[in-house]
Parts: C-alpha cells; structure tokens; sequence
C-alpha cells in the first residue's frame, strides 16, 4: 500500500541534492531523495537482521514530572543504533560489490556494525584501526568477524590506508554518511517508536556531529505525525549542530574532541541532507553539560539496570538539566541508542556522576591525638547513616598545633538533602571542618 502524505513535499524540499563524486569507493555516491517510502522499505528488508527494541515505560517518569518512554537501542547486537543503517547499506549493495568486500578505518559504532552485519551477510570485511585502539574494542572487531589490521598510530593514518587498499583491491570504503539509504535506515527508529508509544508529544534524540538518527528518524515522525515534536541534543562542549543550523551549512572548522567519553557526540560527520532535514523537520535543538550526561549515565544505570555511553545517556540528560520544561506532564519517548561504553572509563564516570549527583562528598577536620576522638566522628557518621567509603589520618605534617591529627573522610550519602543534613551535623561538632567543593 502507497501512503501519500502532504509531508511528502515538505521532505522535497529540505533535501536537495549533492554534487557525486567521482570516487566509486565512497557512500555518497548513493545519495538521493529520502522519502518516507524509503523508511518503510528499509524497515521491511532489515526487519530480520536487527532487534525491534522495546521502548518502555520507565520509573523516571514520576522523578521529572511526565511520562518517560526509553526506546532501548542499546540491545541491538552491536550495543549501537547504527546497525539499521549499516544494514540496509549493505543489502542494498550491488552483488558483485559484496562478493569483493568493504572496508572501513575507525573504531566507532559504526565500524563495529559494518563488521558483524557485513561477516552476517557473508561479504568480506576489513577493518583498519590505529595502534592506539583500545584492546577491547579490537577484540571485539574480530569475534564480529572483520579482518583487523592495526596500522598508524592515529584515524587520519588508518584512513588513508584504508582508501589505498579499497582502490588497489577493489573494496568499497565505508565511512558514515548521510547517504539516503543510510539515513533510511536509521530512521526505522522512528516508526517503531510511533507504532510502540500511542499518543506521542515528543520524541528525543542524540545529536551533535551524528545526526543522521535524528534526522532520518524526524522525516518518518512528521510524516505520520506532524505534531509530534522532534528534539536533538548535543554538548554543550561542541555544539557542531546548532552552529551549523545558524551558518547555513556544515562548519568546516569546528574543533571536536577525541576523547572516547563523546565517542560519536562529538566529530563532524554529516553533511548536507541531514542539516537540511534537520533544519526543516526538528522543532528544536538543545545542548547539555558534561556533568548532566554524566548524572543521566547514572539515573540510567539505577534505574533501568542499563549502561550507556555518553551517546546513549544524552537525550535523558536533556530532561536531567531541566532544558525542555515545556514537555511536563507530556508523553515523551527518549532514544537511548549505545552502549558501548569502555570498562575503563566506567568507573570514572560513575564515580564522578555520584559526587555530581551530591552522593558522594569529602571533608576534612583536625582533632586532638587521643584515644577515642576518631570513635566519636565515627559515631557521628554512624548516627547520621552516612556510609564511609575512606578514612584518612595526617600527623606529620599537620600545620596546626602539637599532638593533633588531620582527618579526611570520604563518605556516602543518599542525596542532596541527607548531604546537608549531614554537613550541619558535623559543623555543630566540629566548627573548622572544611568541605571539598566538587
């Protein structure tokens, strides 16, 4: 059945079309006009190869005063979103290409999707990372599959040889576009949150340098719907999109971060089609701070037993931060669309995200060296519930008066009112305790 719609024209007009290049090992050379029947074809032929994720009602709701919907495109695979639009990238590949393979040089989602659903299809795949790549994600590469060869120690060195094995080879290289079969692909996102969420008002996604997902996925929203709002999120740290939308086109020279803590929130990858879809169909882009995806990261992990990485946490941070008060008491769906978050960075990120959320503090005070003054600041935190994660003592080079030690104690509270409760308790005791500001 041929669904016609008025939005139709409006998707027309915000995609116009980019001059190909000439390179046959490049995805933009399969760009075109995305339709909504181009969604819907994606979401049929992929149907099978990826998870149609729950999108569920979360105990967040009642804490930010609306209803929490969580689409959970962290169990795909992969732990990413980005397998829909790798997939139907891959299938919609002419035969001859895949029997001759693709390659890719990066350690993102992306190539970790292009390496299990290219080893799935039976097309051969290479991936090229640098020498700095974490172990992990390398190993991880290979049980996908791909054939792995490590080389350069930076992306821009893996890049490069990468291009000059795909033109010595015959291997199409991949890199993430916004290619209208890719951007179809991600927007499947969006269908399946309107079939699973009746009476939607807003929907939210990740932004910044990857929105492909946000843009694919507001063109199949606005046609279903065109009342329901489409919100993007980015960092406040690199705020490519919303500079982007106010130049006009994609910024050149914005300065973008490698650290692996953004991953794909940060970097310029996109192109024209989906700033231009964006610009035309997403009611509204805002941007967060470090420290309230890290809190999300947190709500995430208590909440919905889920971790994520700072892509996946983004969009709750939105509703975190307080930026978007027009959606209480509405019905919202959040994406939370990765997972992949490095084991090393884990544990900073939690342990950081708890002194955020005022969970975790520090103080220090001097007491008298005699027996049972330690016993009684004990018996204080005791009292008070607070749970001692550290205790340390300092007697050699303490600047205070003889015979006095010097306490730092790190404790554990249960939120921002028992924090308070907990730090007048020990002022009344102990009037020079000094607290270390976060």
């Amino acid at each position: 059945m041929k669904i016609v719609s008025r939005n139709e024209e409006l998707l027309r007009d915000a995609l116009s079309r980019i001059p190909q290049t000439s390179s046959s090992t490049s995805l933009s050379s399969c760009n075109k006009l995305i339709r909504f029947e181009d969604i819907s074809a994606a979401a049929f032929k992929i149907q099978c190869g990826v998870q149609k994720t729950p999108c569920m009602y979360s105990r967040l709701s009642k804490q930010y005063g609306m209803d929490i919907y969580l689409k959970k495109e962290f169990l795909q695979y992969t732990g990413s979103v980005k397998e829909r639009g790798v997939l139907y990238l891959l299938t919609s590949l002419p035969q001859d290409q895949q029997r001759k393979g693709v390659i890719v040089a990066s350690d993102s989602n992306f190539s970790m999707a292009v390496a299990y659903h290219a080893s799935e299809l039976r097309i051969p795949v290479f991936v090229i990372m640098s020498t700095s790549t974490s172990p992990a994600r390398v190993k991880m590469c290979r049980e996908y599959g791909a054939m792995v060869i490590s080389y350069g120690t930076t992306a821009k060195d893996s890049q490069t040889h990468a291009r000059r094995l795909a033109q010595e080879n015959g291997y199409l290289y991949l890199e993430e576009e916004d290619s209208a079969v890719y951007l179809s692909g991600l927007g499947t996102v969006g269908l399946e949150v309107y079939e699973q969420v009746p009476k939607l008002d807003a929907v939210i996604f990740p932004a910044g340098g990857h929105c492909g997902l946000l843009a694919g996925s507001a063109a199949a929203l606005k046609h279903l719907n065109p009342h329901i709002s489409v919100i993007g999120v980015e960092s406040e740290s690199f705020p490519v999109l919303q500079q982007s939308l106010k130049a006009g086109h994609p910024i050149e020279d914005q300065a973008c971060s490698n650290h692996h803590f953004y991953g794909d929130v940060s970097g310029l990858c996109f192109g024209s089609n989906s700033l231009q879809l964006t610009g035309k169909l997403v009611d509204k882009v805002v941007a967060v701070r470090e420290e309230d995806i890290l809190v999300s990261m947190l709500r995430l992990l208590e909440y919905e037993r889920a971790t994520v990485d700072a892509e996946g946490a983004i969009g709750l941070a939105a509703l975190v931060a307080g930026k978007l008060p027009e959606l209480k008491g509405k019905r919202v769906a959040v994406v939370i669309c990765s997972g992949n978050l490095d084991l090393h960075l884990l544990q900073q990120c939690i342990a950081r995200a708890l002194t955020l959320d005022n969970r975790v503090c520090r103080f220090s005070l001097v007491l008298s060296d005699c027996p049972g003054d330690i016993s009684k600041l004990l018996e204080i935190l005791a009292r008070e519930e607070a749970r001692v994660l550290d205790i340390k003592q300092e007697r050699t080079f303490v600047t205070s008066e003889l015979f006095t030690v010097e306490v730092t104690c790190t404790v554990e509270t249960r939120d921002k009112i028992h924090t308070a409760q907990l730090r007048n308790a020990l002022l009344e005791r102990y009037p020079t305790a000094a607290w270390t500001e976060r």
